[in-house]
């Protein structure tokens, strides 16, 4: 993990949050191509989940909500951890935390230390915050835990705006937040975090809802894989009865192997009536559905899938680093290079001239370069010799370099150097632009 972190760093993709003030734990900012990185993975699921789909549409509901949502919801009842506290250095870590509480031991040990712990508290991972601005008068609310319950609360409100019928969707990406107890493993685990869901609506049918269940879970399955994802470090795992939320009529993860064990990156939850029921029942407000056809009037029952956006960036950051020999080069010197799929580049290509001090070579490939910028995320870069040049681009994903040389003065072609292969090729200007959308669009 040690030359994930630095290569995210060194390379602009995530830094320290705060770095010059010594950091917040648990916070990090996304430079130049983390944040490409993190847009472009976003745009694929929405193009995914809503623009490709009719049964689905999308919301931006408030960070900020009514306190009361969050008690209909479960939350301030159910969204507390016990924690336990080291008694020699203060650190705390969530009883069900079994490894890390025998790893912290571990490292008092080696000290000649003897650790010895609290009793468990209750720890309220909701995010405190006042609204107000006259001190004492200030009311209190929260930031909200997690994004879906700005679906819920608006669920009349979509259906009668947008005349949906069930079974239909409801898609959502946004900011939450939570007091983790451990924040840790570089952005897997983070007090601000970003996700991505779908509520699912259905009729309350235990045949139709696990229909539509095995659906959902297949489906995004298969889009991290599409997304390059290696098949060998994806699985599911099913929970426990005992680990199941308190929402949860079933639960399956989706599970990455990250250096640091097998991790969640989104979870399928077959919520049942839950949020509908709570918040018809704490607001006094009529949250059920009418069947024009069969002319039934039922609560419909919710299927989730819930993904976060850092840990799907992470994870994909993580798949796609690659330490390899470079075969072109006589030394065969070692290069670092992401094999990100095109479609999450930052860049989807680099356009070069071949030598700075040669002005007819600059113009040509800047006026290449402004052209293809007109359709996709576009690198220029002239500095160093060609070979840094691709090794500088190979760190930061981009699939394709483009080297304007003195062939191309003559026969209007560029090379076309390939990331994963480094094998190079020949290409008419004039075909550029297609030859990038079929490479792009595998």
């Amino acid at each position: 993990m040690e030359k994930i972190v630095s290569l995210c760093k060194r390379r602009g993709f995530i830094y320290p949050g705060s770095e010059i003030y010594g950091g917040l734990r648990g916070t990090w900012d996304y430079g130049p191509f983390g944040n490409e990185l993190k847009f472009n993975l976003k745009q694929e699921w929405w193009k995914t989940m809503v623009k490709e789909r009719e049964d689905v549409v999308g919301v931006s509901a408030s960070i900020l909500m009514n306190p009361k949502v969050w008690e209909a919801s479960g939350h301030t009842q159910n969204f507390v951890d016990p924690l336990v506290e080291c008694k020699i250095c203060h650190q705390r870590f969530g009883v069900d935390e079994k490894e890390q509480i025998k790893n912290h031991e571990e490292q008092h040990t080696k000290k000649k230390e003897k650790t010895s712990w609290t009793e468990p508290k209750k720890f309220n991972i909701l995010v405190e915050t006042k609204l107000g601005v006259v001190e004492g008068e200030k009311d209190i609310t929260y930031l909200r835990g997690e994004i879906t319950q700005g679906v819920h609360v608006n669920f009349k409100n979509i259906l009668n705006s947008s005349r949906l019928k069930i079974p239909f969707g409801v898609a959502q990406i946004g900011k939450a937040f939570r007091n983790e107890i451990t924040p840790g493993n570089f952005t897997y685990r983070s007090i601000e975090f970003e996700q991505m869901e779908l509520q699912y609506y259905v009729r309350p049918d235990e045949k139709e809802s696990m229909k539509q269940y095995d659906f959902w879970k297949k489906t995004r399955m298969e889009w991290y894989k599409k997304l390059g994802i290696k098949k060998d470090k994806l699985r599911f795992r099913e929970h426990a009865k005992d680990e199941l939320a308190h929402y949860a009529r079933a639960a399956w993860d989706i599970e990455y192997e990250t250096p640091f064990g097998w991790k969640e990156c989104e979870g399928i939850h077959h919520r049942g009536d839950w949020d509908l029921s709570r918040h018809q029942q704490y607001s006094g407000q009529d949250m059920s559905y009418f069947d024009e056809e069969t002319k039934e009037k039922f609560i419909p029952w919710v299927i989730e899938t819930s993904g976060g956006v850092d840990r799907a960036t992470l994870f994909f950051l993580i798949d796609a680093y690659c330490e390899e020999k470079d075969s072109s080069t006589k030394l065969g010197t070692s290069r670092i290079v992401l094999k990100l799929h095109p479609k999450l580049a930052p860049y989807k290509a680099a356009v070069f001239p071949l030598l700075k001090n040669k002005p007819e070579l600059v113009k040509k490939a800047w006026k290449i370069y402004q052209e293809l910028k007109k359709s996709f995320e576009i690198a220029w870069d002239d500095r160093g010799n060609i070979g840094k040049r691709y090794f500088s681009q190979d760190e930061i994903g981009t699939p394709f370099c483009i080297t304007v040389d003195f062939d191309t003065l003559e026969k209007d072609t560029v090379t076309v150097r390939d990331r994963d292969s480094m094998k190079q090729k020949r290409v008419e200007i004039k075909e550029l632009k297609t030859y990038l959308e079929e490479k792009i669009n595998v």
